[in-house]
């Protein structure tokens, strides 16, 4: 039978910090994107600043693919392979929410169903929506929450994973894997639905 060599660890596992540490990132970023929802920054950047919203889509779609990768390079036993690209998702991920952040600092909220860009959504322009609303308020309604709650989830199965705690590692990565992959793909959903309404 052929022998699978694992990862050496790349951090040394100190428990207490490791909490403190997951534990401050992930209120400061959550803290940061509910600040977010009410600020707007009046900039004339020079560019579309929805470009910041296809970015993010881009991110997204590739750290679903990563994801799908990352499981198929562990199914395999190809551990290192697996460990690379699990980082390059995480680091993507640090990348979206930079962008995450840009956008809704200069771009503000958009409405769906919003055709005129008034702020509100009338009757009409619900009618002329269609069904198609009620599916994004079904999307954005799993994303957002899922979004908030999984960042926690991802450093806890990463630190599991660099400190060589492999056991741990895969029992919370049958978890994080399948809600990380399923934010990653509604991600992409909700800019498809809604960026017909930016202005």
């Amino acid at each position: 039978m052929e022998t699978v060599t694992l990862p050496q660890p790349l951090l040394k596992k100190n428990e207490k910090r490791a909490r403190l540490l997951i534990g401050i990132v992930s209120a400061v970023i959550f803290v940061a994107v509910v600040l977010l929802g009410r600020v707007k920054v009046q900039a004339n950047l020079g560019f579309d600043v929805h470009v910041f919203a296809l970015i993010n889509a881009i991110i997204n779609s590739l750290v679903a693919l990563l994801l799908i990768a990352g499981l198929i390079a562990v199914k395999q036993r190809s551990y290192l392979l697996h460990k690379k690209i699990m980082l390059s998702a995480i680091l993507l991920s640090v990348l979206f929410f930079i962008s995450y952040i840009c956008h809704h600092l200069f771009a503000g909220e958009t409405r769906f169903g919003d055709i005129n860009h008034d702020g509100l959504v009338t009757a009409s322009e619900k009618l002329a929506a269609g069904p198609l609303r009620t599916i994004y308020y079904i999307v954005l309604g799993t994303h957002i929450p899922l979004a908030g709650i999984i960042l926690p989830f991802i450093l806890f199965t990463a630190y599991r994973g660099l400190t060589g705690e492999y056991s741990r590692h895969k029992k919370i990565a049958r978890i994080t894997w399948p809600v990380w992959l399923y934010v990653s793909i509604s991600g992409v959903l909700v800019y498809l639905l809604i960026h017909p309404y930016y202005d």
